[in-house]
């Protein structure tokens, strides 16, 4: 009797949430592979991290962690627990062990994302206010979705959730890609992650890697079964 796949734990990033993951979950799914979608807290690096190793530490077995996006920065850390045998970054930022967003993002020029950004306050510990980012409305579906339809871009964008300004200056604690395995997706007209710094973290990692040219950042959803199909690889290689 072969062993059970591991679980696949998708993380999704900044300015979504896990039903993003919708059409990918549906692919595994019908290919027997066992999938989780967690609720990314987007509350900052370290903290978002930590909440990811817990989720993934109490899983039984081995696990396949999926990053899109800012989720890349945190499968990087978490990617340490004992039961993680591989990562899958998506259109994502693959960090060094030290290094931020916004320094691996300063190493290239900047996309259309950070004059689209909509900033937002909510209440932090001790009575004071934090930082929170959004994306523009108007700008969302050229930024983040331009090659999914403009309703369900509509639909993306009033669902979106924002990110914590800290989450770009905080500096990863681990580099999992280290001892772990990984695989990439580069979304090559991405315009919330320049392509290059996508291509630079996934070659620095020695992630086996794709490129989808006309893919945008919302390449989860265009292209559901072409990212189901890189994590199906990596289940089937750590297997």
């Amino acid at each position: 009797m072969s062993p059970a796949p591991p679980t696949v734990v998708l993380v999704h990033g900044a300015f979504t949430e896990a039903a993003g993951w919708i059409g990918v979950i549906d692919e595994l799914q019908r290919g027997g592979i066992p999938v989780l979608a967690v609720a990314n807290p987007l509350r900052g690096l370290s903290f978002d991290a930590a909440y990811v190793a817990s989720f993934v530490s109490q899983i039984d077995g081995p696990v396949v962690l999926v990053g899109h996006s800012y989720g890349g920065a945190l499968i990087t850390v978490a990617g340490t627990a004992d039961n993680v045998v591989g990562l899958v970054y998506v259109a994502a930022y693959v960090l060094e062990e030290g290094e931020s967003l916004r320094e691996l993002q300063d190493r290239f020029p900047a996309p259309p994302l950070v004059g689209s950004l909509k900033r937002w306050t909510y209440p932090a510990d001790g009575g004071g206010t934090a930082t929170e980012f959004s994306i523009a409305p108007e700008a969302f579906p050229s930024v983040f979705a331009a090659d999914v339809s403009p309703t369900v871009a509509e639909v993306l964008a009033a669902a979106q959730r924002p990110l914590a300004a800290s989450a770009f200056t905080e500096a990863a604690s681990a580099a999992a890609w280290r001892t772990r395995p990984s695989w990439a997706l580069v979304a090559g007209a991405d315009q919330a992650i320049n392509p290059d710094v996508e291509r630079f973290g996934a070659r620095r990692a020695g992630a086996t890697t794709i490129e989808l040219d006309g893919a945008s950042h919302a390449v989860t959803v265009s292209q559901p079964a072409v990212v189901a199909g890189l994590i199906r690889d990596a289940v089937h290689a750590t297997s």
